[in-house]
């Protein structure tokens, strides 16, 4: 559920991508290991092999997205990392130590999705049971606030909606003071307001140098909230970089335009194009010079219903996976 301590301060961290992925280097306080190290870490379950020999380290204060699939090893990812299960092969640490105690020292909290909520008890006694069993908790009421609930800090934990009870399971893994926060889609069930809200919240946590590990669908959570994402595929980190660094790696720009009855032979001979996808009358032009792409375009007449846009994190998130599935 949670645990945790003190603040640490945040390092430096260097992201690094390529076109077939590779991990990010991540600079730590000379001496001080980071919050989060796996090498060559290994797990398998019967004849699935769900982590295929991952190497990561997230810099004590950093804020790191982790992406994937379903099934693409991010659930086993984060069970290693809280000591819920142990790797076949290689090494899973936290702040230099085994995560079991990383954990029973109260540094590391977590916000799981699983987890059924405790009956006949209210949202203040639950938050102070966990903190009462943290070396250095943080007050209950300051847990309450970033979480939105102090209003229900009276009210029965069974008898809320599953928005609030999210967000309980947030105060919850606030109630250590934790250095490690590590959310598992953590704004699932939330509306739009209260997504904004513990976004706010989180990143005024981070800015007290505490490390933040969490997973999500919403690409445009990783891309807005982290400062480093990993993008997780086949057991295997494929991609390691901030948001604009991966959505560099996929190269160029898109240009689309309506052929108007045109056929779509010889777009791809344009300057700068790469590649060209036909969706009914429009065409999709990937290119890395967009400027020469559309003055060409302009020569030949065809500029009806242009758009040109910069690759999106949608994109920059399957093309890894992609190359990792035609490898596999």
């Amino acid at each position: 559920m949670t645990k945790t301590t003190g603040t640490t301060k945040a390092t430096g961290t260097t992201g690094t991508t390529g076109s077939t992925g590779t991990t990010g280097t991540t600079g730590t306080m000379t001496g001080t290991p980071p919050a989060v190290s796996f090498t060559g870490a290994v797990r398998s379950f019967g004849a699935v092999r769900a982590l295929r020999g991952v190497d990561l380290r997230i810099a004590r204060g950093e804020t790191v997205a982790l992406l994937g699939r379903n099934g693409a090893g991010k659930s086993t990812t984060i069970a290693l990392l809280l000591g819920l299960t142990e790797p076949d092969e290689g090494r899973v640490e936290l702040f230099g130590d085994p995560p079991e105690a990383s954990v029973r020292a109260g540094r590391v909290g977590a916000m799981l999705q699983e987890g059924r909520t405790v009956p006949r008890v209210t949202v203040r006694e639950l938050v102070t049971f966990v903190a009462g069993r943290c070396p250095a908790p943080m007050p209950v009421a300051r847990a309450l606030e970033p979480a939105g609930i102090a209003d229900l800090a009276g009210r029965r934990v069974d008898r809320l909606s599953g928005g609030q009870t999210q967000r309980v399971r947030f105060a919850v893994a606030l109630a250590g003071n934790p250095a490690l926060i590590v959310l598992d889609e953590p704004t699932a069930a939330l509306d739009v307001e209260a997504r904004h809200a513990f976004w706010a919240s989180m990143r005024s946590y981070a800015r007290l140098g505490h490390t933040v590990l969490f997973s999500t669908h919403h690409l445009e959570e990783a891309d807005a909230y982290a400062d480093r994402i990993l993008v997780i595929d086949g057991g295997r980190i494929v991609a390691d970089g901030t948001g604009e660094q991966l959505k560099r790696a996929v190269g160029g720009s898109l240009v689309a335009l309506d052929l108007a009855g045109r056929g779509a032979e010889g777009l791809e001979l344009l300057p700068g194009v790469r590649s060209v996808e036909v969706r009914g009358d429009r065409a999709r032009l990937r290119t890395d010079d967009p400027d020469a792409t559309v003055i060409a375009l302009a020569g030949l007449g065809a500029i009806r219903g242009l758009e040109v846009a910069p690759a999106s994190l949608d994109e920059a998130f399957l093309a890894p996976t992609a190359r990792e599935r035609e490898a596999a």
